[in-house]
This record gives structure tokens, sequence and C-alpha cells, in this order.
């Protein structure tokens, strides 16, 4: 019924993209369907960040419900870059032990397994790392101080080894977290970054940190490991018309997988600049992006959402709160072409039942008004 499309969105057979095509990639497995787990804050794993058993539990029961590829939390490189309570670590060999249980357990399920790397930057809180958060420059309401140049070349350092960590450990390929006012996001921004070393200035200046891991990794790893993209569209300090140039600028390297546009909301437009009233999702699908693939995240959540993205040329539909509400969405969907997701609220018995620990569960009814049933 479905036809196979190209990463650029044209079909091959005259048909559109079913949700349970599978999707190659230039490095590492393709995934057996187009759903993703988002990367997801829960706050569940333990203080010096190796993983708990009920981050394990949530993720690889995303993985048994059929998710083709699952992104872990956040993992922060750094311990100075922790961005949150309970997040999951990747910065040392103590979390090896944890990481590797992760992932063998999530392979197994044949999902593809990615670790999300992590660093809060100025978003980091004192009192949780101890010490003065860091970022690209000064920042007053914050209390951020700017790196130098050879700590910038450090955090560089640290995010490669951090791969080379969960490459060792068995996972499939890595994300680089650069959305939503983190610190990679902080380098990108013209408002926040305000450096004059090679760190700062122009576009290609601000972007070369993500490029420098970028080069790292693919350096330090495997031909077959993964590497993923996340950046925001706009917010944050972000230009819109510069993430389009950063997008492909990375599709040109050959380096990349995968670019996952956090757009908050992906029926939205642009607002600012020579894009502003364009569609956010239509722009990026059309970047000419070669075998790049791009997936979205922002208020995906009935069945005709998906099929909708996947219609304007998008490859993967990155799920967020409705991962949460459906471990097995993905299964749910091909069992039933009239599935109806639950919307929130929902009480706390029911994130229970889905895999999410009281601890998710307070997480979300503090964060997100309205999707716990209280």
């Amino acid at each position: 019924m479905f036809g196979a499309r190209s990463a650029t969105g044209v079909c091959h057979s005259g048909g559109v993209t079913s949700p349970f095509d599978p999707l190659s990639f230039l490095h590492g497995p393709a995934m057996p369907n187009r759903f993703m787990l988002a990367p997801l804050t829960n706050c569940q794993s333990h203080a010096d960040g190796t993983l708990s058993d009920d981050e394990h539990r949530w993720l690889t029961f995303r993985a048994q419900g059929g998710f083709g590829l699952t992104m872990t939390c956040a993992a922060h490189v750094q311990a100075v870059g922790q961005g949150f309570g309970g997040q999951l670590g990747v910065f040392g060999d103590e979390h090896l032990d944890g990481l590797t249980r992760l992932a063998a357990d999530l392979n197994a399920t044949g999902t593809v397994s990615y670790v999300q790397l992590h660093h809060a930057g100025m978003r980091s809180p004192a009192e949780l790392i101890g010490t003065q958060p860091v970022s690209a420059s000064d920042d007053a309401a914050t209390g951020a101080r700017a790196l130098t140049t050879d700590e910038v070349e450090q955090v560089v350092a640290d995010f490669v080894a951090a791969a080379r960590r969960a490459e060792r450990a068995g996972f499939h390929g890595v994300e680089l977290h650069g959305a939503h006012g983190y610190l990679i996001c902080q380098f990108l921004s013209p408002e926040i970054n305000r450096r004059d070393d090679r760190y700062g200035g122009s576009l290609e200046n601000r972007s070369r940190m993500l490029f420098d891991i970028v080069d790292g990794i693919r350096a330090e790893c495997g031909p077959d490991f993964a590497l993923a993209v996340r950046l925001s569209s706009d917010r944050f300090g972000i230009v819109t018309a510069e993430m389009v140039e950063v997008f492909e600028r990375l599709a040109d390297t050959g380096q990349v997988d995968l670019v996952d546009m956090s757009l908050w909301d992906v029926w939205r437009n642009a607002k600012d600049g020579a894009h502003a009233g364009e569609s956010l999702l239509d722009l990026f699908a059309g970047v000419d992006r070669g075998e790049v693939r791009l997936g979205v995240a922002g208020k995906i959540h009935d069945p005709a959402d998906v099929r909708a993205v996947l219609d304007r040329g998008v490859d993967v539909a990155v799920l967020g709160r409705v991962g949460i509400l459906h471990h097995d969405y993905p299964q749910l969907l091909a069992a039933d072409d009239g599935f109806v997701p639950r919307r929130p609220p929902v009480g706390p018995e029911v994130l229970v039942a889905e895999g999410v620990s009281p601890t998710f569960v307070d997480y979300l009814a503090s964060s997100f008004p309205g999707f716990v049933a209280i």
C-alpha cells in the first residue's frame, strides 16, 4: 500500500511512506519503523549518574513496545554539565556497567539504541553541580562564566570520549543535544555567544564546537556507529535561517546520520528573519539533505499526525509525551488503524502501568501542569 520514499521526500513508487517502513542510515543499523522515542528528562537515575532500575525499565519498556529507535534522556558528558537531579551520566567509566546492561537489553528487542550526549552549560544549577556553571560567555542571570578556549577544547574532547564510552557499552549511536538552550545551543546563539575567539562571532565560529565534536566522533568511533544531532529551530537566541544553514552543512559533511529538529509544535510557522511566516516543518523537510535523515518533534500525538509529517517529507516521527502515555504506541497502531491515544490528564496508576516510576510521575506533575491527574 505504501511506497518507499527517499530522504529528500520523493516517493519512488508514487505513494506515501508508511510509519512501518524501515529506514536505513549512512552508519549503523536500520530502524525497523519510523517511530523514535524522544530523549525525555525523567530524573530516575542515581545521584552519581549511574543507571537505575527505574530508568532501565522505562527505556526497555518502550523498546519492547515497538519503537524503532529508543533514545536515552540527555546524559551529561561532564559532571559540571549536569542539568537536573537523577540525570543519567556518561562522563566516566563508572557508568559503563549500567550503560552496557541497558544497551544489551534494548538491542535484544530489535530497536536501534542511542545515547543522547548533553552538557547543560549555564542551565546547570550551581547548587546541583557544586560550582559555578559555564557557558559560551558570561551570563549575569544564571551566574555562569565563559569557558576559556582550552576549556572549550576539553568539552569537545569529553563529548567525543562519551561517544566512545557509549559505543563501548554497545549502543548503536549517539545524538548530540544541540537544542533547548543547552551548551552547544548556547554557542550557536548569537544572543548568548559574545566570544571573540575562534568559537565566537560568525556562524562558522559559533558552530565550530558542534562540528569539532562531529569530526572527533567520526575520527574516534567505528564506521558502523551512528551520529545524530538535535537542533532547535528558533527560541533560546537561535536564528531560524542559521539553523537551516547548520543543517545543510551537517548534511554536506556525510558524517551525520540523522538531524532531529525539536520544533515544539510541528504545525507552527517561523517567526524570525527571512523565513517568518513559513511552515517550520516544510522549511526543514525541504533542505537538500541527501541520505541524511530528518526527524521532527513537537505535538505529534495522533496517528494522523504521524502520517502527516511523513507525508510532508519527514523520515522519523519523534514521540515525546504520547510515548509516556503509551509504551507500545507503535504496536497499538500496527494492530489497529483506528487506535486513539490517551490524552492527559491521566492518573498516576496509568503512568506506573506504562513503566513510569513514581519519581518520574512526580516530575511530570510538577513540570507539566495538567499532565497528571492529582
